[in-house]
């Protein structure tokens, strides 16, 4: 069984890493000769939207997937009738724009900061009357990472913002003071089968997830696996899904979603029963779906940027390190570490311990 993907970044390399126990074969496109899922691949170096590599992942993958969301629509679309492509297309579309993304959140009643479309300076300057101050100017598409946003305090920050971002739609969304950022990793297989792991709790450092805990029993799980659940339901979605929310005096508001494996569950491959890569394999394959269980209390770091050595990290007991073999560069994702431990407590002395190794 040969499987594409669209991207052959970290994400890509642990599905195929996550895929190599279960005998699965591999493909990948991406632009980059050293993309890092490359090595372990075959890898067609190409755009996305190059046609004949697309055809031929057609022609010899039984199904396609996708790493990120910035991927040709338009050339995925095309094939369609030739190969299976999961998640389904309808999930890409709607998580490419944030726009459409908050109008979906709205129409299944998944509550959300306040949203207004800016399609002009006039739009721009009327927003505060329905956002407050302050509020965020942000891309419809194309950002990641707190890439492609703007921060207005006051009208003051408006010429500098429109400065930045005019020309490209826009999006204006309430500027929300939350008490924490949680996001829910779902599955659903192709048959209906669907699972949850627990809540991670997030931290960001500039615009960058730093840092998720696992959160098992978190109350707010209930809400924000009912949410997933409505997504999952419209989209008739295959594959794993991350919904990213806010929590404000204990209510969930929806901020973005992923149609795909995501940062925040790296936690998964060492501290769950069945990872979340193996899950979304197992998902858009149509098997059955491993358990989504927490084995003890677990973590992720993120290394952003540069790496620590890798000794001093292996010393550290209950850690497991990933790094993705990529060049280091400011603001790049070039690895992570899973925490691991049998308490609450020992995770968060572990976690201590392994922050103070980081630049």
């Amino acid at each position: 069984m040969k499987i594409g993907i669209i991207g052959g970044g970290q994400l890509a390399r642990m599905l195929i890493l996550a895929g190599y126990p279960l005998g699965l074969d591999f493909a990948v496109l991406d632009p980059a000769p050293d993309a890092c899922a490359g090595p372990l691949a075959e890898h067609l170096v190409a755009p996305y939207d190059d046609p004949e590599a697309l055809a031929r992942l057609a022609d010899t993958c039984q199904v396609i997937t996708y790493e990120f969301e910035n991927v040709s629509l338009e050339g995925l679309s095309r094939l369609q009738d030739r190969t299976r492509i999961y998640p389904p297309l309808a999930a890409l579309e709607a998580s490419r724009d944030r726009l459409r993304e908050k109008s979906l959140f709205r129409s299944l009643d998944i509550p959300t900061p306040p949203f207004v479309a800016i399609d002009s300076r006039e739009n721009l300057e009327e927003a505060p009357k329905q956002l407050g101050w302050p509020f965020l100017v942000k891309t419809r598409r194309f950002g990641y990472d707190g890439k492609g946003q703007f921060l207005i305090r006051t009208a003051a920050d408006m010429d500098a913002a429109w400065a930045e971002l005019a020309g490209r739609p826009l999006i204006g969304e309430g500027f929300i003071p939350f008490d924490r950022e949680v996001s829910v990793i779902a599955v659903r297989r192709a048959s209906g089968e669907t699972a949850f792991y627990p809540l991670s709790e997030n931290l960001h450092k500039n615009g960058i997830l730093h840092l998720a805990r696992c959160r098992p029993g978190d109350p707010a799980a209930v809400q924000a696996q009912e949410y997933a659940r409505c997504l999952l339901e419209r989209l008739d979605y295959v594959g794993v899904l991350a919904l990213e929310l806010f929590e404000v005096n204990g209510r969930l508001l929806a901020n973005e979603m992923a149609p795909r494996v995501h940062n925040s569950g790296h936690w998964t491959i060492e501290g769950a029963e069945t990872s979340q890569f193996e899950n979304h394999l197992r998902a858009i394959l149509d098997l059955p779906l491993g358990g989504t269980e927490p084995v003890g209390h677990a973590a992720i770091v993120n290394f952003i940027g540069v790496l620590p050595a890798l000794a001093d990290v292996l010393a550290q007991p209950g850690v497991h390190c990933h790094f993705y073999g990529k060049a280091e560069r400011p603001g790049r994702k070039v690895g992570h570490a899973t925490v691991r431990a049998a308490s609450a407590k020992a995770l968060e002395a572990r976690l201590h311990h392994l922050l103070a190794l980081l630049p």
